[in-house]
């Protein structure tokens, strides 16, 4: 007797075509093509998931670098400071720091400065 995956298939078939809302034309509707499109958005949103670790880190640190250019030094100086001062700032939270209140990271600067001096 010949078993008919009714159900089961229909129940997979909607999960991917509910994932494939907000595609256009046929990869919405088909589901050979939605369960590709599908495939796809989930590798790139994993992928992308990391890379956006890697953009924040980067945007802190330009972000920081131009806050140093401000008062004279360079991101490295500035880092090579702050790591021998053993300050338990991290990038993220410094250029927090020199954006909301610039003149408390100036003075954090300066403080640094006087310390390595």
């Amino acid at each position: 007797m010949r078993v008919k995956g009714g159900l089961a298939a229909k129940k997979r078939h909607k999960k991917i075509l509910s994932m494939a809302k907000g595609f256009r034309g046929g990869r919405r509707t088909l589901y050979r093509s939605a369960r590709e499109g599908v495939e796809k958005g989930l590798c790139f949103a994993y992928r992308d998931r990391k890379v956006r670790k890697r953009e924040m880190r980067s945007l802190w640190i330009v972000r920081l670098g131009a806050a140093a250019k401000v008062l004279g030094l360079s991101y490295s100086k500035l880092i090579d400071l702050i790591n021998k001062s053993q300050v338990e700032l991290n990038r993220k939270s410094l250029s927090e720091l020199a954006i909301q209140e610039p003149d408390n990271f100036a003075s954090l600067v300066k403080s640094l400065q006087s310390q390595a001096a």
